[in-house]
């Protein structure tokens, strides 16, 4: 399984290569699953159920449930008796009448610890008065980690509605305790109650020899090493609870909005319909269908109410059930007059490691991200990129989609990261077009969108010219003329498409869009030779300097090779 899931590296390691294709990771764990059924029905005492495997693990979380709630336990499970609370065993001495008894027993009590009950009035005047400051300045929100509960899987599982067979409950068990890299320390927990094992087990069983039985969970233990998505990819129509948590401006004027914010999620299984934000409230737990693994998210508002504006520094969204978490970096406004007037972001998310601290991660997600989504212009504290430096951003950007494209698909990433995430495509050209631009002028902020729009009006003025002339368009100015009527084309569709979207928004659908078509390496000579380049670039810019030019059109040349596929929660119901 280890071999499989490291593929190329693998073979890199030494390992034989035909060992390793040709077998489908399903297979494997398939294989794993009937592995551990016979290893649990080995010397059973008695038979109780189709997967020996489940029928004990349902027995230890119906012990553990009867620890808890203090039930009775079955005396099937020949598990210790439960311990007298002191309460009862003093009760019975004052029953039985041995009073010198109880009283050497209350001695004994450590009072120290011990509150008065507070006065109920000033208890009411107290909490009263924490609520009305807490409704003022709503406190920071958190994400409390989950627990790592066998008893919590065990009854995830359960819930699961499609299953209808014990083997079936079984083996979704193992999906998500290996998703979850918890399989052999839940084996290990299981393995440890011996009252459970002595009663189930025969001696000689496999479960009941402790050297070999070590030997079997430290091979589990290598699973570790590296990450599955069995569970997640496997049951495709399970309900999910997704946890919400929204991590506005720590500024007192952009923490929270009057108007009514919704959220839109996006994986790789689905996406959900638009879901409601209450006001003043930060973390929100829905329930929907499998959405896979988390891509985007859209957020935004309707711009009601006295103060609508609102600033998003970043977002998680949590599996309960495999536990993965995501950070959507926004660091953006959301309102009218205010940024670049959007009322909705696209945020494009980034998986956590299971492994990262969360009081670290909870500080981050309460500051600016680093990336915008997508940037804004850079803080005067940040240093200025040079070109050089430019350049080879954009050149990591455009290998890591080429090498995406190589890969074996079972290998492969999300594209959608590439081309709109932290580094991406998006990113990337921006920092280019950005370079040299006059963005501030007559006091009033110019953004790249209003640029492409002005190009677009110089480049319908030129067809309008070629339209009306009599003689025949040259086969050499055909290409041209192609090329105006596509990029027109486009920028009329997504400045029509939506008034929500900003004017950042507006050039990231672009790119990608353009990216899709194969027209970024075309336009650009053309773009590069409008005087509406001239006015608006300084000559120090990557647009007014031919070498820039050419290397920017050979280097967004390779990406023509590939059939790009966008994300419909990218595309946002614009039309091919």
């Amino acid at each position: 399984m280890l071999v499989e899931k490291m593929g190329q590296e693998a073979v890199d390691l030494g390992h034989n290569e035909i060992s390793i294709t040709g077998v489908e990771e399903n297979t494997l764990i398939a294989s794993l699953c009937d592995l551990l059924e016979r290893v649990w029905a080995h010397g059973l005492q008695s038979k109780q159920g189709k997967s020996a495997l489940w029928s004990h693990l349902v027995s230890y979380f119906e012990v553990e449930e009867c620890k808890s709630s203090g039930k009775p336990i079955d005396p099937n499970f020949l598990t210790p008796a439960r311990s007298e609370p002191f309460w009862n065993i003093g009760l019975l001495l004052v029953k039985t009448g041995a009073l010198s008894t109880l009283v050497s027993q209350l001695t004994n009590i450590d009072i120290s610890n011990l509150t008065l009950e507070a006065d109920p009035v000033s208890n009411y005047k107290e909490n009263n008065g924490k609520e009305r400051r807490k409704a003022k300045t709503p406190e920071m929100p958190t994400l409390k980690p989950l627990p790592i509960s066998l008893v919590n899987d065990i009854k995830n599982v359960q819930a699961m509605t499609e299953i209808k067979t014990d083997i079936g409950y079984a083996r979704a068990w193992v999906r998500l305790a290996l998703e979850k890299k918890l399989l052999h320390k839940h084996l290990q927990k299981l393995l440890s109650n011996q009252d459970l094992l002595r009663s189930s087990y025969k001696r000689y069983a496999f479960l009941r020899c402790e050297d070999e039985k070590e030997q079997f969970l430290y091979h589990l233990l290598t699973l570790n090493a590296v990450d599955y998505f069995c569970f997640t990819n496997t049951f495709t129509s399970t309900i999910i609870p997704y946890r919400v948590v929204v991590f506005p401006s720590r500024k007192l004027s952009a923490s929270t909005t009057s108007a009514n914010a919704w959220i839109i999620v996006a994986g790789t299984l689905g996406e959900t319909k638009l879901i409601p934000l209450p006001r003043q409230m930060l973390e929100i737990v829905f329930q929907h269908k499998n959405l896979g693994i988390l891509t985007t998210l859209r957020i935004g508002h309707d711009n009601t109410g006295i103060s609508p504006k609102w600033m998003v520094e970043h977002i998680l969204v949590r599996n309960e059930i495999s536990g993965h978490t995501y950070k959507f970096p926004c660091g953006r406004w959301l309102g009218r007059g205010v940024d670049d007037g959007s009322t909705e972001r696209l945020l494009v998310g980034e998986m956590i490691p299971r492994d990262y601290d969360t009081e670290e991660l909870m500080e981050t997600c309460r500051t600016p991200p680093r990336c915008r989504s997508p940037s804004v212009p850079r803080r005067p504290s940040e240093p200025k990129l040079t070109i050089p430096e430019i350049q080879q951003m954009l050149g990591d950007a455009v290998n890591n989609i080429v090498k995406y494209y190589y890969k074996p698909e079972k290998e492969r990433g999300s594209l959608t990261i590439l081309l709109c995430g932290e580094l991406g495509l998006v990113y990337c050209l921006e920092q280019v077009f950005l370079y040299g631009f006059k963005a501030k002028r007559f006091f009033r902020h110019v953004y790249l969108w209003d640029f492409f729009v002005k190009v677009g009006a110089h480049f319908e003025a030129l067809l309008q010219e070629d339209e009306g002339a009599s003689s025949p368009v040259p086969r050499q100015s055909l290409e041209h003329v192609l090329v105006m009527r596509s990029y027109c084309s486009l920028v009329e569709k997504i400045d029509n498409a939506s008034c929500s979207v900003g004017k950042d928004g507006k050039f990231q659908l672009f790119i990608c869009f353009a990216a899709r078509d194969h027209l970024l390496h075309r336009m650009l000579l053309h773009i590069a030779s409008t005087s509406v380049t001239s006015s608006m670039y300084e000559e120090q810019s990557f647009l007014r300097d031919p070498n820039l030019v050419t290397f920017l059109v050979q280097i967004l040349e390779s990406l023509s090779d590939f059939n790009i596929v966008l994300e419909t929660s990218l595309t946002k119901g614009i039309e091919s």
